[in-house]
């Protein structure tokens, strides 16, 4: 039984001064914080673990630059990744420099190319050499707890066993279809972004170009990003905001046609 744990017929109850909802990397950075100041935290997350694919996998200079003066930099730069330090752009056979993050005036001149498994892994083993640090995996939060008004904590479900947690300060960070958000009645402020992005990925041969890290492909009337993972290319590719459910009934013939002409050594 964890410290602070105790059983109320079927139902698991926790204390903690902090509960934390989600631990995706603001969740768990911000656990990682608040336990290093000496604060009591606990933090829940839905899944069994950190193994989801192409989620947030850049780690930019700012975010380098704390780690930095959280003293972990040179430990997570250990891990395995690689460095995007300019980015480009094609425009059809015309070539742009977008980006060149070695004029940084900053510790670390470039974005840092990780696996968010990994850097969520770094991070959590960090935080958990903190007494007042723990992170639940597998328990998904499904409500707030109120007293009256205010709130006092969340309802989960830890491994199928009901659970509540009480916490003087509750923080949802659980993603864009926040249960937390729902449950506190807030209302979503939406930022009218016109696109979407599919992400997917394609081998990389040894005869494709030896392009930076991060490039830009607009042509043919679409938009693409590449990002060079040594034995594939990670894609982004962009549509505007509504038209998935049009794409899918095209097929995916139709889509790799128009991947083709976006950037031409991918029709292979």
């Amino acid at each position: 039984m964890t410290p602070g744990t105790q059983h109320t017929s079927q139902t698991q109850t926790v204390d903690a001064t902090c509960c934390i909802v989600g631990a995706g990397p603001a969740g768990v950075m911000l656990g990682f914080l608040l336990a290093r100041a000496g604060v009591d935290v606990l933090v829940l997350e839905k899944h069994k673990d950190f193994f989801r694919d192409f989620r947030g996998d850049t780690i930019h200079p700012s975010t380098l630059e704390v780690m930095h003066e959280l003293g972990v930099l040179d430990e997570l730069l250990q891990l395995p990744h690689q460095r995007m330090v300019k980015g480009i752009a094609r425009f059809g056979e015309k070539v742009i420099r977008m980006a060149d993050f070695s004029r940084l005036r900053i510790r670390c001149g470039f974005i840092a190319l990780m696996p968010q498994w990994d850097f969520l892994d770094f991070l959590s083993s960090r935080a958990r050499k903190f007494p007042g640090f723990r992170l639940r995996m597998d328990t998904e939060v499904t409500g707030l707890l109120f007293d009256g008004d205010r709130v006092v904590g969340v309802k989960a479900r830890a491994a199928g066993v009901p659970l509540e947690v009480r916490a003087k300060l509750v923080v949802g960070a659980d993603g864009r279809r926040s249960t937390l958000r729902t449950s506190a009645g807030l209302e979503v402020i939406d930022s009218g972004a016109p696109i979407d992005v599919l992400w997917f990925r394609v081998t990389r041969n040894s005869n494709d170009p030896p392009d930076a890290f991060g490039t830009y492909y607009v042509s043919a009337g679409q938009f693409m990003v590449l990002i060079n993972r040594d034995a594939y290319w990670q894609c982004a590719y962009v549509i505007r905001k509504g038209t998935f459910a049009a794409r899918q009934r095209h097929g995916l013939d139709a889509f790799r046609r128009d991947v083709a002409r976006c950037v031409p050594f991918l029709a292979d």
